[in-house]
């Protein structure tokens, strides 16, 4: 890479994959290009992995003498990589992501796009930095260090009135200079993407190898646990920086046509879904082992043996996390610095949108799962439930509210509390005396049903006057279903809904969205379990714990406020459907 330095990081904020602390890069959120040869696919030392058991035990024995600390984070590497820089008096920058507000004199406030000069990296989350004349602490996890350290500062866009970018000065730079930073992206992109291969060939066979070796020590559950579908992920990866090599232009780097490698994998990134969602339960499971010595010095002596650099297997195991979540951010610094008139302009803007896709879709999948818990805890509240579990067939709850149900032959009207779910409309009676406790009464397969909207007056059907009404008729039987709202509103919201549950149903199918019937059978066991203990369960907090890293004494006390990182925009606006839940028997206890 032609730049001074490149760092591969991702501040990671607090995301739907973490319950990391405010400032939460993790320990594998940096690689020291300048100490760290770059290691392409298939050129590691073979004689780093050894099947000698003696000399494995020999390496527990050394291991266990020195009084080496396991699952320290970070391992000290990023800090002496970015000291080592400042010392011999390169000049870092670090462009700020998220505003930093702050009343504190002792730290530096700047806005989103600012270019601050990182003075001291030593601690972890706090750095020292410098913007004109101000210096101060800031929180490392707020900026990403520039990809072009050796972009002139004048090339950065200016603000003027309005708070618009001067597109003159943007645009206005030398030809030259520009390919020069299109050239530096390009480099960090084909460069990081090997160090991912590296990393990932060092996880797949210098751990999940050493792993099935050791049946006394790991099930083949616990290792599907800890490392999810890594390596389904290592042979995606390895195809797709083959594509990237082949578009990559040695002689004019800046020429590389790059964005319909992006384009033509963006469907099989989608694997990062079960990963990331597996992460946390990955964390806790070594959480729980690494409390007992031998897997710390088993672990211990597998990096070891790799010869993988300082970093605890919780590390290394962030890092498919952190990259599905960096696409984005590399596309849109190589979109930056590409002309409209490249040929290679309309790819990398359509593979920009389309890497935020698979991140909004990750989001949305990680959402699902988090809901079925929810959906498991409402169905074991719920009194004479009958018939097979809601999350069979259904896992996210599009809908729910009072209805007056009208039914067959004396068209008597009921009034029942419904529950609109992908798949099936459940229905439910309020006890008399204790309106927040529900019995259940029936459900409405809604793969066989239309909508009809009814206008106010007579019903031929039912030979009654009705007002703010709807039927369900079933296809396939001719069976009809009538309801009347109170209001107009509540039926128009009802209509609504209904056509929310097709389209869910649609895109599922579409995206190929499924729970497994392991997660299905653990969130109703988990559910089971917390309605018969007769009290809310305790919070447990493992994989926040997992996540937890001290403070530097000499640092700010307080953590400042940030907001919650998105892989994509637009963020999900709050759903209010399980409002109606929350005054429910279990939420209410």
């Amino acid at each position: 890479i032609t730049s001074p330095v490149a760092f591969d990081i991702l501040p990671l904020k607090l995301h739907p994959f973490s319950q990391s602390t405010p400032t939460g890069l993790d320990c594998v959120g940096w690689k020291r290009r300048i100490s760290a040869p770059v290691i392409t696919d298939g050129a590691l030392d073979k004689t780093a992995l050894t099947d000698d058991v003696g000399s494995e035990e020999d390496l527990y024995e050394d291991f266990r003498s020195s009084n080496h600390r396991y699952g320290h984070p970070g391992g000290g590497g990023e800090q002496l990589a970015i000291n080592e820089l400042i010392s011999d008096g390169s000049v870092v920058y670090a462009e700020a992501l998220w505003d930093h507000v702050t009343m504190d004199d002792q730290e530096l406030g700047f806005k989103a796009g600012d270019v601050i000069e990182v003075m001291d990296a030593t601690n972890k989350e706090w750095w020292w930095g410098r913007i004109l004349d101000s210096e101060g602490w800031f929180p490392a996890s707020f900026v990403r260090l520039r990809v072009n350290q050796d972009e002139p500062m004048e090339d950065y866009p200016l603000k003027v009135e309005g708070g618009k970018e001067d597109d003159s000065r943007r645009f206005g730079m030398g030809q030259t200079t520009k390919d020069q930073m299109r050239t530096n992206v390009i480099n960090e992109i084909i460069s990081t993407e090997r160090d991912y291969i590296k990393h990932l060939k060092d996880i797949c066979e210098g751990y999940i190898k050493q792993c099935r070796k050791r049946a006394d020590m790991f099930t083949e559950e616990q290792l599907k646990t800890i490392f999810g579908n890594i390596e389904d992920i290592y042979r995606c990866q390895k195809k797709f920086v083959k594509a990237l090599e082949k578009k990559f232009n040695k002689d004019h780097p800046h020429l590389s046509e790059v964005g319909s490698c992006f384009l033509e994998y963006q469907t099989e990134f989608q694997i990062y879904s079960e990963y990331c969602n597996n992460h946390p339960n990955a964390c806790m499971e070594l959480s729980r082992l690494t409390k007992v010595n031998k897997y710390v010095y088993f672990f211990e002596a597998c990096r070891l043996l790799q010869k993988m650099i300082d970093i605890s297997l919780d590390g290394f195991l962030l890092t498919p996390v952190q990259k599905i979540c960096k696409y984005p951010l590399q596309l849109a610094e190589l979109l930056k610095y590409t002309n409209p008139q490249h040929r290679d302009f309309k790819d990398v803007e359509a593979a920009l949108n389309a890497m935020k896709n698979v991140a909004r879709l990750i989001n949305e999948r990680k959402r699902r799962l988090e809901n079925i818990d929810k959906i498991a805890q409402w169905q074991s509240s719920i009194e004479d439930w009958e018939g097979e579990d809601v999350l069979v067939r259904s896992s996210e709850l599009i809908y729910s509210g009072e209805l007056a149900k009208i039914s067959h032959p004396q068209a008597k009207s009921q009034q029942r509390m419904f529950f609109l779910f992908d798949h099936q409309l459940v229905c439910c009676k309020k006890d008399l005396l204790r309106r927040d406790i529900l019995y259940y009464k029936s459900r409405i397969n809604m793969d066989d049903m239309e909508i009809l909207d009814v206008e106010d007056g007579k019903d031929k059907d039912f030979n009654i006057s009705v007002k703010n009404a709807f039927k369900l008729h079933c296809r396939d039987t001719e069976e009809v279903h009538l309801f009347c709202a109170k209001k107009p509103e509540q039926k128009q919201r009802w209509l609504k809904a209904f056509e929310n549950e097709r389209r869910q149903v649609q895109l599922d199918q579409e995206t190929g969205f499924s729970i497994t019937e392991v997660q299905k059978k653990q969130a109703m066991l988990n559910a089971s379990k917390q309605h018969h203990a007769g009290k809310p369960k305790a919070v447990t907090r493992p994989y926040y714990d997992f996540l937890m890293r001290q403070k530097h004494p000499t640092l700010p006390t307080t953590l400042p406020q940030q907001q919650v990182f998105m892989l994509a925009e637009p963020k999900r606006k709050p759903s209010n459907f399980w409002q109606n839940i929350s005054r429910l028997t279990p939420f209410r206890k």
